[in-house]
């Protein structure tokens, strides 16, 4: 009983194609539309669809890395994975496992928060911002329960939702363009020189957020049907569709407010949008698309954060308690994430939340293609150069969002430098004590029925 509650029960075969395609969708456009195209034109200025297409280029360079990782090593835990095979039961892979789970989990609560924002967007809730973080944990919680349920509703979910947003997205970009005459004035109306190249490069650094959601599909990998073809399409499917949405939502709320009229509504961007260019009526529709996305974005993100964080546990990289929760270790894992990225959603705002997930991610991404460069390149089939080229664009992003976030927030890049050192630390004690015979496993560990 106890060994069969260990285990993550993973289900060979349980993701189509559309419904693994429909789940890296759901991640990326609940997070990258809604939350972050005011967050990314605060930086970039005018040139705010520039830093997506950019932010796309890099993201598809990352993309290879999994995608060669993923065809030989197809794997549920996908990230784990790789850095396992890279750098071995060291402090680097838990760690940096660790900075791409955390990252997700940031994902989450900013995505609860972009659907606390919006949905008050419908009522005259005037000074009660207090209800953005109740509707955000209200989301959470609701993607805990349907995440429960298991990957056959899941799936289904996915799939309606994502035809959903994705076509009243594309509705929403073609009516405000239409209603704008195809112009694209608004947002140019501000001097471009208002802005820097660092903070241009700043900006794509946080629109790469609005495209990592494709790690998803590597980290479900072993449960997909054929995944040495099908991962690699899913990534690249969804990486296309995101992109062409995007770009088409970017210059429709770039005819309808001025660069200062949408940084003042960064958190509720495409609502604002709206008024002016569709009226009362396209503000309802709008927000009830962003609900939509960003419900489904969560759910789907909660889905493949449970599934590392108990890959995780089984590759005794982090110890595991279940506080007396019955069940299986993926079960309690879901639990830690719902509760940390509640936590999150309650005391961080959006700008700081994403700012956390851009440098956890970027930071582990460039040790993803290091480590593959490095160790597995030959193994798998990789070039070198590509490799080389994704570490490089990663880094000069990374390096342009902090040095603009030290002087607009340095307490915010404090915090995650310090995370980052702390969560290395902790991997390296904890590791070192398990080597030592002391610590407890994932296999040693015994559940309560």
């Amino acid at each position: 009983m106890a060994d069969r509650q260990r285990q993550s029960d993973y289900k060979k075969g349980s993701l189509t194609l559309s419904g693994t395609i429909a789940m890296g969708t759901g991640v990326m456009i609940g997070a990258g539309i809604f939350a972050l195209t005011g967050q990314v034109a605060e930086y970039a200025g005018p040139w705010f669809p520039a830093a997506f297409l950019i932010a796309a280029i890099i993201s598809a360079f990352s993309a290879y890395t999994y995608i060669k990782m993923s065809n030989k090593y197809p794997s549920a835990g996908g990230i784990a994975m790789i850095l396992h095979k890279a750098y071995g039961q060291s402090a680097v892979t838990g760690a940096c496992a660790l900075l791409m789970a955390f990252s997700m989990v940031i994902n989450e609560s900013l995505v609860a928060r972009t659907f606390g924002t919006y949905t008050l967007q419908l009522f005259d809730a005037g000074e009660k911002q207090w209800l953005v973080p109740v509707l955000a944990v209200a989301l959470i919680a609701g993607a805990f329960l349907i995440n429960l349920a298991g990957n056959k509703y899941i799936g289904a979910v996915s799939k309606i939702t994502a035809v959903l947003k994705v076509g009243g997205i594309l509705a929403f970009a073609v009516a405000a363009l239409w209603a704008s005459g195809f112009s694209f004035e608004a947002a140019t109306t501000l001097e471009s020189s208002d802005y820097s190249f660092t903070g241009f490069l700043a900006g794509v650094a946080l629109a790469i957020l609005a495209y990592k959601g494709f790690t998803t599909i590597t980290n479900s990998g072993g449960e997909v049907k054929n995944p040495e073809r099908n991962v690699g399409r899913a990534i690249m499917i969804s990486l296309g569709v995101c992109l062409a949405v995007y770009m088409a939502v970017a210059f429709a709320v770039g005819t309808s407010l001025t660069i200062e009229e949408l940084i003042a509504a960064k958190d509720y961007a495409l609502a604002e949008a709206a008024r002016p260019a569709l009226g009362g009526y396209g503000v309802i529709f709008t927000v009830t698309i962003a609900i939509i996305a960003t419900a489904s974005g969560l759910l789907a993100s909660v889905f493949a954060v449970s599934r590392m964080l108990a890959m995780l546990t089984e590759m005794n990289l982090i110890p595991h308690s279940h506080f007396g929760m019955p069940g299986r270790i993926q079960n309690h894992t879901l639990v830690y994430t719902v509760v940390l990225a509640a936590l999150l959603a309650v005391f961080f705002d959006l700008s700081r939340i994403a700012s956390l997930g851009a440098i956890f991610y970027l930071v582990m991404d460039i040790a993803i293609h290091w480590g593959v460069y490095r160790h597995l390149r030959h193994d798998v089939g990789a070039k070198g150069w590509i490799l080389l080229s994704a570490i490089a664009l990663d880094a000069v992003a990374l390096g342009a969002f902090l040095a603009i976030k030290s002087a607009a927030d340095p307490l915010i890049v404090f915090i995650g430098i310090a995370a980052i050192i702390v969560i290395f630390a902790f991997e390296r004690v904890y590791l070192h004590r398990l080597r030592g015979g002391s610590g407890v496993t994932a296999a040693q560990h015994k559940h309560n029925a």
